[in-house]
């Protein structure tokens, strides 16, 4: 039996740049930033007043044929959810639509789920009586029970929902890809959604993640990171079963990889050890040599040990190749998107390949001497590459890669 290869048929983004995929990318590519002041709630007590917040955010419920509004977190997923299928498939927003006669599934991923809505229940505790949706709204599942209602496929296949902080979105890609490949299902959704809330930004406040200043990936003047919220969705499909109804491949996932440090809550182990391990695991998949890599999407969070660690894992797997790899950041466009970051940096990276179009580093200004490699600062750059690589870390020593190809 021939292995099965897994394709990406369809994309979906909600961001701080842009709440659909072409805005996102023409605001990225021209070196534009998301962030600003936050407005959805007061940030007083946190080390920072600034994160890439969605601004003029609409949801109208009934658009989706629900009765109520779900929380934010899950109004991004559900919006770039419409959006990736509209991508994949003619007529997305019909249950009878017979889009694919075969199991569709799911891989979701989010850090804090519907923080807003149980920090609101939390808040209703103090004046019963309390209402039980509320409870409803915030499990990290409840967002499945809502993409069952809307998508126009019966969601028949697996359907799963992690939670590994900030390397969540890389993780779901791979796992959607691998169930492709066991043959588990023709077509996946995989995704990261999460929403700014109060409770979150202050955890990451208190771990001293967040930046008083600015976020400068790669920078010699780096102090921290800036968060925010949104959502990205990628279509994943067996590649004989987009053929056979006529669509387009996007882009191929060749490899994946995903481990843990075992370190330290925030902190990378030395040289990158982890990371070192899952990027050569993830290429080992692929079949591609470190020479084949043409770029890297790096984590890049601007943080001070992380930003080093990256680079030295980096050049510890591809060796004299690193200084001929073109390396970026994202984050200093649009911050880090917590469980959103790896789905939302991976579709950017789909978009790179398809376009020949290098998305820069934006508020790079003088690189660390430990951060060597070309980061392609503030200034996109036209190369066309075969073959990519997306790196993602989290809080608790995860971290995850995915592998790219054009098709």
């Amino acid at each position: 039996m021939a292995t099965r290869r897994a394709v990406i048929t369809g994309l979906g983004a909600v961001t701080p740049l842009g709440v659909n995929v072409p805005e996102f990318w023409r605001r990225l590519i021209a070196g534009e930033r998301g962030l600003r002041r936050i407005t959805l709630f007061d940030p007083a007590g946190l080390r920072n007043d600034q994160a890439g917040e969605i601004s003029d955010w609409r949801f109208d419920p009934a658009e989706y044929g629900l009765p109520h509004e779900p929380d934010r977190a899950t109004q991004f997923l559900l919006a770039a959810v419409r959006e990736a299928l509209a991508g994949a498939f003619a007529t997305p927003h019909r249950r009878d639509a017979g889009a694919t006669d075969g199991k569709l599934g799911a891989v979701l991923s989010t850090n804090f789920g519907g923080a807003e809505a149980w920090e609101e229940y939390a808040r209703s505790l103090r004046e019963p009586p309390v209402d039980p949706e509320m409870l409803h709204e915030f499990r990290f599942d409840t967002a499945v029970e809502y993409l069952a209602q809307v998508v126009p496929i019966h969601l028949s296949g697996p359907v799963m929902c992690l939670s590994l902080a900030c390397a969540s979105g890389a993780a779901a890609i791979g796992m959607a890809a691998d169930v492709i490949r066991a043959g588990d299902a023709e077509v996946m959704l995989a995704a990261g959604y999460d929403c700014l809330a109060p409770s979150p930004l202050a955890g990451l406040s208190v771990l001293h993640t967040i930046t008083t200043e600015d976020i400068r990936p790669f920078s010699k003047t780096r102090s921290g990171t800036l968060f925010s919220e949104g959502a990205g969705v990628l279509v994943i499909e067996d590649l004989e079963h987009a053929r056979a109804r006529g669509a387009e491949p996007l882009a191929e996932v060749l490899g994946s990889a995903q481990n843990n440090n075992a370190f330290h809550i925030t902190a990378p182990d030395e040289g990158g050890a982890g990371m070192q391990r899952v990027l050569r695991r993830a290429l080992e998949q692929a079949g591609l040599a470190p020479e084949q890599v043409d770029y890297i999407n790096a984590h890049g969070t601007g943080t001070e040990h992380h930003d080093p660690a990256e680079t030295e894992a980096i050049k510890a797997v591809l060796g004299a190749h690193a200084y001929q790899t073109p390396v970026s950041s994202i984050k200093g466009a649009i911050g880090h998107m917590m469980g959103a970051a790896g789905a939302v940096e991976i579709l950017a990276t789909v978009l790179a390949l398809r376009n020949g179009l290098l998305p820069p580093t934006v508020n790079l200004d003088e690189c660390d001497p430990n951060c060597d490699l070309d980061y392609i600062p503030n200034f996109a750059r036209e190369q066309e590459i075969q073959h990519a690589v997306s790196i993602s870390a989290g809080i608790g020593g995860s971290n995850a890669v995915v592998v790219l190809g054009k098709v």
